[in-house]
């Protein structure tokens, strides 16, 4: 993602990802001593570190202005949410079987000039279709009978719909503005796969934007284009970015205008994000099923409308995926002696780096790891920090280099002479001999413009 001076090939491939996520500490299988879970991953100690960065720098973009509020819904729901949503009658799969291979796919993603084919075998010998509903359903309560069903929750929205009046009332909030929120969403999806980026248990980025009829075409496009931004602000590679627009058949029951914003990862072009104009379906349905009033009363106009609403969804677990594939270079780099060799470096943006700068002592002689620890308890409250001392120091520049460290610090025995370290820069590997009663500002200020 930075400006990078070297030949480098980029990711080709997830299984490579998949490898490097599992040895570094990004990603794991869940549940893996037990042969894993199908879809379902765990963010290891440095996944963990990233995606709440990557969340922090959504939030961000999302909060720090006058008109969006933020929001922390329950998973657990009333079950009448969920069919005044639609997702009880209408959010399922067409199921098919092979009969000769035994393999259940759904049939909208097989068709072959109009007929369903088989994608394991090719076999034409297939049952007829049948709907399997995506939503995870379970009890409470002590019983488990009809009473007591409830949802993992679909999607994050509806929990900002339901709200909208509480928000609204509690917060003065006049039209237009925004409820934005961060949260685990559940669909027993049918052909889950390509590592991280379709899976059973995911979280959501939402916000629902809403406006009075009328102005919505126009916050739609300007949406549109915040989005976009956003993306050009986190560093991503523009050229790997697109906005695919939904055809007349392709909309939702509830979109007048939808668009993609998607990314290119090894497998092709796949969604990131969706911006949708939801027009007032989903507060009118809500009205309806709960018999309370969602009306919203502009005093200017002396007007009694349903609000519109201009929805940005963004899969947080699809974004750090593309980052990660966006970051990831094999380098190839010149040696002193006049060869090459290579360097695996993952090229974040500081702001999303699990660990902003290593501390590095270069031997584990006491002084030396006295004067590291003391320059790692300084920094740690500021930032993350990463503390290590084995190996080899060039092994040890290449395991920072393939976490995305943007800075290194080396303590050597000339730092208990003269006060001074070695700062290494991960993308130029360029080195800087910098005070240790200076070190704090230096860093913040290389980082700020790495």
């Amino acid at each position: 993602m930075s400006d990078n001076p070297r030949p480098f090939e980029p990711l080709r491939d997830l299984q490579t990802l998949v490898s490097l996520s599992k040895q570094r500490g990004f990603v794991f299988q869940s549940s893996e001593i037990y042969g894993g879970l199908n879809s379902c991953w765990d963010y290891g100690p440095l996944g963990a570190n990233f995606k709440w960065n990557v969340k922090q720098a959504w939030w961000k973009a999302m909060t720090r202005r006058p008109d969006i509020v933020g929001l922390d819904a329950a998973i657990l729901m009333h079950p009448l949410v969920w069919k005044a949503s639609g997702h009880v009658d209408g959010f399922s799969d067409p199921l098919v079987d092979c009969r000769d291979c035994k393999n259940r796919f759904r049939q909208d993603t097989a068709l072959v000039d109009g007929e369903v084919v088989c994608p394991k075998c090719g076999s034409k010998n297939i049952t007829e279709p049948r709907d399997f509903n995506l939503m995870f359903e379970t009890y409470m309560g002590p019983v488990k009978d009809e009473a007591g069903i409830v949802y993992l929750r679909p999607e994050t929205a509806q929990g900002i719909f339901v709200n909208f009046e509480n928000v609204r009332v509690s917060q003065r909030k006049k039209l237009p503005f925004g409820i934005a929120q961060i949260g685990k969403s559940f669909r027993n999806e049918i052909t889950p796969g390509n590592f991280t980026f379709r899976t059973r248990e995911f979280e959501q980025m939402e916000m629902q934007f809403f406006v009075k009829p009328g102005t919505d075409d126009q916050w739609f496009e300007t949406w549109k284009e915040t989005r976009w931004q956003f993306y050009r602000n986190i560093g991503m590679n523009e050229k790997k970015l697109r906005y695919k627009e939904h055809g007349p058949t392709e909309l939702a029951h509830y979109a007048k205008a939808a668009f993609d914003v998607q990314y290119e990862f090894p497998m092709g072009w796949q969604e990131l994000e969706g911006v949708h104009n939801r027009t007032d379906f989903d507060l009118s349905r809500h009205q309806e099923f709960s018999k309370k009033k969602l009306e919203y009363f502009d005093e200017q106009s002396k007007e009694k409308f349903i609000p519109y609403v201009i929805e940005t969804a963004v899969g947080c677990d699809r974004l750090c995926l593309a980052l990660l594939c966006d970051a990831y270079r094999d380098e190839e780099i010149s040696k002193e002696d006049g060869s090459t060799d290579r360097r695996i470096v993952m090229g974040f943006k500081p702001e999303f780096s699990p660990y902003k700068v290593a501390i590095l002592p270069l031997s584990k002689k006491d002084p030396l790891l006295e004067m590291a620890d003391k320059i790692y308890q300084d920094l740690i409250p500021h930032m993350e920090v990463e503390y290590d001392e084995s190996q080899s120091i060039g092994k040890r520049y290449r395991r920072q280099d393939e976490i995305g460290t943007p800075l290194c610090v080396t303590v050597d025995f000339d730092s208990l002479e003269d006060e001074s370290v070695t700062v290494r820069h991960r993308d130029t590997m360029a080195q800087d001999r910098v005070n240790v009663s200076q070190l704090f500002n230096y860093i913040n200020e290389k980082l700020v413009n790495f």
